[in-house]
């Protein structure tokens, strides 16, 4: 496993981290036991950073991710975790219920400290309300509960918007440097700028790259969809499942730390890590972004109208 210097936090993440959002049976209904055997065998293969929020299956995945950790020494893993999102329309950034998010994550998760907390999906509400989580961030880093502190969130002005108001440790952004969309290397520069460590998510862009097609929630716009699964019946014809390139696409790139990938299923962490060890089809690649050209860098639409007025949509 490599290992790359999250920002200026000096913590060293390995390259590949795990999403723990299928603990909380968000994409399948999961055993407990399945999960926590994934959690295990990722963490012997030398994953360093788990990712975990109170918002994924209401609480299920700090559950069972906090059983898991029960077995393993504190200084085997990262943990990072969120507050200010609790359901799919629930948030609530005050200071107080921050603070007493991450106490109620820190009993779930069995620690008395997170390495990073991120408040969560910052696009849906008004920013002042963002600006009062960041005294409770504050707070929380001078009482020692964590370790560095920063957002999360998918359109990319929502981030952009935060690191100007506050010097952040971590931001986390998903979908948005994947095989369809590089448009974080848009922001990358910046963040390097401020000295923040990134940490990029999904590198299927929640499902788009793969031939079984959407959840029905997906966001995208059905073109976007069309063409996507185009290129994974590409890849899979030519015997290479798109995934596989994906992750190596997404972890290929020194200057983004770490990538996040969620699974309950150990033989699917298992393989993912494999992939790492093996070399990029550049070939392949160059033939599935001919592919994905007609969409390429278009997203979709999250939260306040501020953040999306100029997307391609």
């Amino acid at each position: 496993m490599q290992f790359r210097r999250l920002g200026q936090t000096g913590l060293e993440v390995s390259i590949l981290s795990y999403g723990a959002s299928a603990l909380g049976s968000v994409f399948r209904d999961i055993r407990p036991e399945e999960g926590i055997r994934t959690v295990h065998e990722t963490i012997d293969r030398g994953v360093n950073l788990i990712d975990v929020s109170p918002y994924y299956g209401l609480t299920k995945a700090e559950t069972v991710l906090g059983q898991a950790l029960a077995e393993l020494p504190r200084d085997r893993y990262l943990l990072s975790s969120k507050a200010g999102r609790y359901g799919a329309d629930e948030f609530d950034f005050s200071e107080q219920r921050i603070i007493r998010s991450v106490e109620e994550s820190l009993f779930r998760l069995g620690t008395d400290y997170l390495d990073i907390l991120l408040l969560h999906d910052i696009e849906f509400v008004p920013f002042s309300q963002i600006e009062e989580g960041f005294a409770a961030l504050d707070k929380l880093k001078e009482q020692g509960k964590i370790r560095f502190h920063g957002v999360s969130g998918l359109p990319l002005p929502a981030l952009e918007k935060a690191l100007r108001a506050k010097a952040l440790d971590v931001v986390l952004s998903y979908c948005h440097y994947s095989l369809n969309d590089n448009t974080l290397l848009g922001l990358l520069p910046f963040i390097k700028q401020r000295g923040t460590g990134l940490i990029n998510a999904s590198p299927l862009s929640m499902g788009l790259l793969g031939t079984r097609g959407t959840a029905d929630w997906h966001p995208a716009a059905e073109e976007i969809k069309a063409v996507c699964k185009r290129a994974a019946l590409f890849c899979e014809q030519q015997g290479t499942p798109i995934a596989k390139l994906a992750v190596q696409y997404s972890t290929s790139r020194p200057d983004i730390p770490t990538t996040l990938v969620s699974t309950a299923n150990p033989d699917n962490m298992m393989q993912n890590i494999q992939w790492l060890e093996e070399p990029l089809d550049e070939q392949l690649l160059c033939a599935v972004m001919e592919i994905l050209a007609p969409v390429h860098n278009r997203t979709w639409s999250s939260g306040l109208r501020e953040y999306n007025e100029e997307l391609q949509l």
